[in-house]
């Protein structure tokens, strides 16, 4: 059976004109296997090419035009990727969860005025955003957040500290989980609040970590603490109303949760795995004519094509109009799992030089191949482990339960 997208004529119409337009247009950037490396001048000329696109529409090209997005369906937007993948560059260029999953809750969520305000900057490029979730004591279970945003008139006054926070080079916004009723119910009393990052009591220091992976030309490599010490922000700012956070977040963890990735060509390492097998020798011979090496490459290439296929199929179902239930936890579940065996199977195929960093002479692939074995540790992590997935889809399923858990609302 043949999974692949087939283009029509007006489709591969539009990808000639992006491939045109990227060619002028794109900067041509170092590809860091460690995206903590990424200069100051090399994130502004992302972050110029990021206004470029959303002059276009095209920096969230699937988001509403009237909002300063393209309006384009995922086919477009999927070919939109596959050329800005030729450059090694993501959509958008440069870590920005509020375009990704901050604006999809404010498009389901908040108020006209609030939409017409937040989302043509994000949508444009003119902000980008980060998200503030993660707390000292408070991780994968969101709902025991203690940052407080308490109402004093036109403003919430916030205090509380979140870590392992956005990347680096700063950032114009944040979104975050405040808890607006300090003695209501669990769940009942969270709010979702679009947060400045330039108002007096915000105090952001970066984080001493080992590697935070990331997405490519990201700078997610690098994560921050962020402290809030009786720091004011406008009530206005509070989106879906006090009190109703967990529903608001029920929309960008939908998204989070397996459906964030818009992306569905193969893993990049897939391929620079593949060129050193084909040419490297081990005691004299090529590495292709052991046969228990290929095998390894094989279980390799499976689980690689596996997580792909299984966010083509929700991809595809997006595009739809299909409720997705389970899906997106199933192949976000795949992803992770598929990571620490293409880790270890790399690991068998190219030795301890697989460990190599750069700009040692037996670093692989410049690096990249060394930055994966952190990466595949570190990636069980971001947004909700495999056993918070596992349990998602039990939920949905209706397992143990006398109903299945709805998902969270995406439109």
């Amino acid at each position: 059976m043949d999974f692949e997208l087939e283009w029509t004529p007006e489709q591969q119409a539009f990808r000639e004109e992006a491939r045109a337009w990227i060619e002028r247009n794109a900067p041509r950037l170092p590809d860091h296997a460690d995206p903590a490396n990424l200069t100051r001048e090399e994130y502004e000329r992302q972050r110029a090419f990021g206004r470029l696109l959303g002059a276009k529409g095209w920096l969230y090209p699937t988001m509403p035009a009237e909002y300063g997005g393209g309006g384009l369906s995922m086919e477009l937007a999927m070919a939109l990727e596959e050329e800005l993948d030729r450059f090694n560059m993501p959509l958008p260029p440069y870590y920005d969860t509020g375009g990704k999953l901050g604006a999809a809750a404010i498009l389901v969520w908040g108020t006209e005025e609030q939409k017409a305000h937040f989302l043509p900057m994000i949508l444009r490029g003119e902000i980008r955003t980060w998200q503030l979730l993660t707390e000292p004591e408070s991780g994968s279970d969101l709902a025991s957040a203690r940052t407080t945003a308490v109402r004093d008139g036109d403003h919430y006054v916030v205090n509380g500290t979140k870590i392992f926070v956005g990347s680096g080079h700063g950032a114009e916004y944040s979104w975050m989980i405040v808890v607006t009723d300090p003695e209501g119910e669990r769940h009942a009393n969270l709010g979702w609040l679009m947060t400045p990052m330039d108002v007096p009591g915000v105090t952001v220091e970066k984080m001493d970590l080992l590697f935070v992976g990331g997405e490519r030309g990201a700078a997610s490599g690098i994560k921050n603490t962020v402290y809030f010490d009786n720091a004011r922000v406008p009530a206005f700012n509070l989106i879906g109303g006090e009190n109703n956070g967990w529903k608001v977040a029920g929309t960008h963890l939908e998204i989070e949760h397996g459906l964030l990735r818009s992306s569905v060509r193969g893993d990049p390492l897939t391929e620079r795995v593949l060129s050193h097998a084909r040419n490297a020798r081990r005691g004299g011979k090529p590495l292709l004519s052991d046969p228990h090496l290929v095998d390894r490459l094989v279980d390799f290439y499976a689980d690689s094509e596996v997580t792909r296929l299984l966010h083509l199929r929700n991809y595809a179902w997006r595009s739809q109009g299909r409720q997705l239930t389970y899906e997106g936890a199933q192949a976000y579940l795949q992803q992770k799992r598929s990571q620490l065996s293409k880790a270890r199977a790399v690991l068998d195929v190219i030795g301890p030089q697989a460990l190599a960093e750069a700009p040692d002479e037996w670093a692989v692939a410049d690096g990249h191949i060394e930055a994966h074995q952190r990466a595949a540790i570190v990636d069980q992590h971001p947004g909700g482990t495999a056993e918070i997935q596992r349990v998602i889809i039990a939920r949905r399923l209706g397992v143990g339960r006398e109903a299945r858990e709805e998902p969270g609302r995406l439109r």
